[in-house]
């Protein structure tokens, strides 16, 4: 067996009298016209993206979306509600439907909709014999049931249902846009001032109870939240795949970090990377931007699952 050592003098490269020729050839090699083209093409293309007003609003839409949602997600995860925001993006459904039967905005229909089915769902999960689990499909049902019977009703057509259930990221509007903005402020600030009151809750709720906090509100403050969140979100991400970003941006961040902090902050970043990088796709793709944001922040959650095992 024979081993052989090759030794290369790299002396004339990195001596002075060379280098300035050595980096010349060097920097013309890497950015020669073929390499740069592709990356000034898309440069130009996202640039482009961003002239287009309904992707404007889109993205705006998108970011604000993605605080709320986030917020919402750390809650959600921590109070191991993942269910119920399943159940209230579908019955949001029944809302849009009888929004188009009474000629008005689905979205003010839905909100009504979301808000009254969530604390229905709510209050008889705290007094009636059955688990909220049990109410959460009831009442899944009886929206979804109302929703195909209102459009059956209804004779205009030309709401764009698809959109409302899977997203469509041309169908925002400077309109929505405001709504959204005034809607996720408004759930963002209830969270800040509440923030302690409702972290004291899902932490430990008989502890919260036994101090005299108000439970039973905060419960039902938190349910309200949660429907406003499913609601600014139906074009964007679409009612069947809204609840995906309740559950995921959270449980992406549970899998890095155990600090209350880090969580909010993990899950915020997430939401953002999911949905920009989605509404992105989308348009590229020309697919739903809900199902493109879901699968980008799967994707993410499973990294952040691998990460979190390799630490143990």
């Amino acid at each position: 067996m024979c081993s052989f050592t090759i030794m290369v003098n790299l002396t004339p490269v990195f001596h002075p009298k060379y280098q300035k020729k050595f980096l010349g050839k060097t920097l013309k090699l890497l950015f020669t016209t073929q390499n740069v083209q592709p990356v000034i093409i898309s440069i130009k293309t996202m640039i482009d993206i961003f002239r287009l007003e309904f992707m404007q609003n889109a993205f705006l839409a998108g970011i604000i979306l993605s605080l709320v949602l986030a917020v919402v997600s750390f809650f959600v995860v921590l109070r191991r509600l993942s269910f119920i925001g399943v159940g209230v993006a579908h019955s949001a459904f029944g809302g849009v439907a009888l929004g188009v039967l009474l000629g008005i905005s689905p979205t003010i229909t839905a909100i009504a909709f979301a808000v009254v089915i969530a604390n229905a769902i709510g209050y008889i999960g705290e007094h009636g014999k059955i688990s909220m689990d049990t109410a959460i499909g009831i009442f899944f049902s009886l929206a979804m049931a109302l929703g195909v019977i209102f459009i059956g009703m209804s004779d205009q057509y030309n709401v764009d249902l698809f959109g409302y259930l899977f997203g469509n990221i041309l169908a925002i509007t400077r309109q929505d846009l405001i709504i959204i903005a005034v809607l996720g402020g408004l759930v963002i600030i209830s969270v800040v001032l509440f923030f302690k009151e409702l972290l004291f809750v899902a932490y430990d709720r008989e502890v919260a109870f036994v101090s005299g906090m108000p439970v039973v509100f905060l419960d039902h403050f938190f349910l309200t939240i949660l429907a406003l969140s499913v609601v600014i979100s139906m074009k964007i991400i679409g009612i069947i795949l809204v609840s995906a970003l309740l559950v995921i941006p959270g449980a992406a961040a549970s899998q890095i970090t155990r600090r209350y902090a880090s969580m909010i902050a993990t899950s915020i970043s997430i939401a953002l990377i999911s949905t920009v990088g989605g509404l992105i796709i989308s348009y590229y793709s020309d697919l739903p931007s809900g199902a493109t944001i879901v699968i980008l922040a799967s994707i993410i959650f499973f990294i952040a699952f691998m990460l979190g095992q390799s630490r143990k």
